[in-house]
């Protein structure tokens, strides 16, 4: 892929992950026949939320997929995907602060020591912010061997997006299970890639080839 076709391809990317929020907004000022339904606050809650978990597991899909394929173009997709996922989480995180409890601090608090799919929700929100922070490449230049340490904190991060979205789905269960079950996979993959690794490693280590 040339250079040109690249900054083509990323701007078409860009535009697509716009789509949800500008669906939204159609949606929330009634454009057209366009709207949230009677239950508006908890539609919009739950549709950056899922929009938020989708962009995640896009971007954990990244790797696998360039891996499969060949189409290693991709890698350059992977930073933009997951600041999207952020972008989309803390709107839901927005929406749920001040359209649904209105900045009832108070109520924020017991919700999060007491609701446990809101308190897995936060620590995924909370564990999300020093991965977008540390995003850019001066931080990875500056972080050197930690910054890819860091960033693996995607993994548990998207799993308690999984349990947040299965532990409060009403009438979604199979929805969430879909979501756990992606999880799985996309972890799983990268589980049987390192024990591949270690194994290739191991093989060639001097020791182990002779005693073999």
């Amino acid at each position: 892929m040339t250079k040109r076709q690249l900054v083509g391809f990323r701007a078409l990317v860009f535009c697509a992950c716009l789509v949800p929020l500008v669906w939204a907004a159609i949606r929330a000022f009634g454009i057209g026949s366009a709207s949230l339904g009677v239950n508006p606050v908890q539609e919009l809650l739950h549709g950056m939320g899922k929009t938020g978990l989708n962009m995640l597991l896009i971007t954990l899909a990244v790797t696998p997929v360039r891996q499969l394929t060949g189409f290693n173009s991709l890698v350059r997709l992977r930073r933009m995907l997951g600041l999207f996922s952020f972008f989309y989480v803390v709107l839901h995180l927005l929406v749920y602060a001040l359209l649904d409890l209105r900045l009832a601090w108070s109520t924020l608090g017991v919700d999060i020591t007491q609701r446990p799919y809101i308190t897995v929700g936060m620590l995924a929100i909370v564990a999300l912010v020093p991965l977008a922070i540390t995003s850019t490449n001066a931080m990875q230049r500056r972080l050197g061997r930690k910054w890819k340490q860091l960033h693996r904190l995607i993994y548990p991060i998207a799993m308690l997006g999984a349990v947040h979205f299965y532990w409060q789905s009403k009438g979604e269960e199979s929805a969430a299970l879909t979501y756990c079950f992606a999880v799985a996979v996309l972890l799983g993959y990268r589980l049987v890639k390192a024990a591949e690794l270690r194994a290739r490693r191991n093989a060639q280590r001097p020791g182990l080839r002779a005693s073999g």
